[in-house]
Formats: C-alpha cells, sequence, structure tokens
C-alpha cells in the first residue's frame, strides 16, 4: 500500500463532537465522503457527504473507513454486528479506528480485520474539540507501516501530530497514557486553584503568575481559564474521562502495574458524575473538590 494525495472514498462513521469537525477536513480536502451517525448530520457535511443506512453500505462504498465512536462495545458492535463493517469489507480496504477503546479488544478487533485481506489502524485522538476544529490533533497510531502510510496522509488532514507508535493495539496504549496525564493535570490544576481561592487570593491573577513558571502548562492555560470562568460546555466530556480511566486501570490490573494517582483522579471523575456533571467538560473535575473544600473557586454565572 502507498500513500496517495488525491482524491478518494472515505467512509466515516460517528460525526459527533469530534468526528464531526474531522470527517469536514476530509471533505475539505476534496475526497468523497460516505457517513453514518446516529444524530443528524452536521450543517458542515450537508450536500458534502453522502448518507447511508448503516456500516456495511458505507464499507461497501468507501476504500477507507474511519470509526469515531465512544467506547468499546461501541466500536465492536460497528465493526462486527448486523449491518456492521465486516459485512462490507472487500481485499485492499483499511478500517481506521480513531475510538480511543480498550488496547487488547483492539488487538483482537484488529486481527479480525486483517484476516479478511484488509488493513487496520488504531488512531485515538487527543485534542478535545478545539483540536478536531482546527486540525491540530495529536494521533497515535498502531499497525503496520504500509497501511500507515497510505492513511498517514488522511490523518494529517486532522492533526499535525501524527506518529505511528508500533503495532495494531500501541495507539491505544498511548491514548491510556495520554488520558492518565491529562486526567492528572486537571486535578493538580484543580487542587491548586481551589487552594488558592479559598486562601484569599484571586484565583485569576494566581494562574497568570503560574502561567510564567515551571508549572505552565497547557491544562493550567485553557483548563485553569474555564474554572476560573465557569465555562464548563463540553469539549471532552467528563463521562468519556472517566471511560478512559476505567480502560488505565482495567489494564494496570492485567499488567500487575500499580497506578495510585490515576486511581485518585478516576474517584474525582466518579464523585464529579454522581454530582451530575457527567456530561460537562472534563474541566469540570474541579466541582468534586470544591465540594469537599464547602468552597468553589469562582462563583458559577448566573
Amino acid at each position: 500500500m502507498t500513500a496517495s494525495t488525491s482524491s478518494q472514498k472515505i467512509g466515516f462513521i460517528g460525526l459527533g463532537i469530534m468526528g464531526a469537525p474531522m470527517a469536514t477536513h476530509l471533505a475539505d480536502a476534496g475526497h468523497t465522503l460516505f457517513v453514518n451517525t446516529r444524530g443528524p448530520i452536521p450543517d458542515t457535511l450537508e450536500g458534502r457527504a453522502t448518507v447511508c443506512g448503516n456500516a456495511t453500505e458505507v464499507t461497501q462504498k468507501s476504500d477507507i473507513v474511519f470509526l469515531m465512536l465512544p467506547d468499546t462495545p461501541d466500536v465492536e458492535l460497528v465493526l462486527f454486528g448486523e449491518g456492521g463493517v465486516a459485512a462490507g469489507l472487500a481485499k485492499g480496504k483499511i478500517v481506521v479506528d480513531c475510538s480511543s477503546i480498550d488496547p487488547i479488544a483492539t488487538k483482537e478487533f484488529a486481527r479480525k480485520i486483517v484476516a479478511q485481506g484488509c488493513g487496520y489502524i488504531d488512531a485515538p485522538v487527543s485534542g478535545g474539540e478545539v483540536g478536531a476544529k482546527a486540525a491540530s490533533l495529536t494521533i497515535m497510531c498502531g499497525g503496520d507501516e504500509g497501511t500507515f502510510g497510505t492513511v498517514r496522509p488522511l490523518l494529517e488532514k486532522m492533526g499535525k501530530n501524527v506518529t505511528l507508535v508500533g503495532g495494531n493495539g500501541d495507539g491505544q496504549v498511548t491514548k491510556v497514557a495520554n488520558q492518565i496525564i491529562v486526567a492528572l493535570n486537571i486535578a493538580a490544576v484543580s487542587e491548586a486553584l481551589v487552594f488558592a481561592s479559598k486562601a484569599g487570593a484571586d484565583p485569576a491573577k494566581v494562574r497568570q503568575a503560574l502561567m510564567g513558571g515551571f508549572a505552565s502548562s497547557r491544562i493550567l492555560e485553557v483548563h485553569g481559564e474555564r474554572m476560573i470562568k465557569r465555562t464548563f460546555a463540553p469539549g471532552f466530556r467528563i463521562s468519556l474521562h472517566q471511560k478512559d480511566l476505567n480502560l488505565a486501570m482495567q489494564s494496570a490490573r492485567s499488567l500487575g502495574v500499580a497506578l495510585p494517582q490515576t486511581a485518585g483522579a478516576a474517584q474525582l471523575m466518579n464523585a464529579c458524575a454522581a454530582l451530575g456533571h457527567g456530561q460537562s467538560d472534563h474541566s469540570a473535575l474541579v466541582r468534586a473538590l470544591e465540594a469537599l473544600a464547602q468552597h468553589p473557586v469562582a462563583p458559577d454565572a448566573s
């Protein structure tokens, strides 16, 4: 398989917060799109993509099929359930799963797809809704080099940092590692701002001061501002980060690895969900710490 920059027949299944802008970038690049999604077709793809009745039809009409779905069972159903991708495959087609799912299950999914004479790349992404819209996602890939070479030009329409980490499943391992780091950083920023605010300091000015030092981070920049301004509309929902941290803990148990800080962050995510914030942005993790302190970083907008 060789890389190509010419127009291709591309399938895209899952046009949610992340999938919609990702697919739109492919349409902007001149590719022919065949799509299927549970919700309405986004305005950015109206008249620019052919809507198919199921995943089988998408796959039959496409050479490369992208998935952007919430969780492992969703991917398994779309791949192998009735009307799924597997039923529409022909030799030489490629499946690219951009969902964030179980690395062990990913290896089994890949094995089944490859057995049909097709290529499989796990390509989970990081960067949230902002990165998806800006085509600046980090994309972590697992698969063979030939298949990766074929899909890389397409991935580069959606992201700026596209890396082949290793074989199938290694992309998902990398994404789990990413989500551990992000969750712990959100928890750290949350604790710092709750502490500063309860101590009587202006959290906005504390954040501004910290942005100039060694504590500076993308999380402090973006999510610290969200915590202060109380803008928790989801770019990446707490419920999805819960899922990712559950994957981390499940994998850690199977590997015999202790992840004590990850476990703590997972419990804070669980607390947020229990408080009714599961559909908020993951920066709303701060609400769990605010509840424990009986003190908000800043008042909610009226």
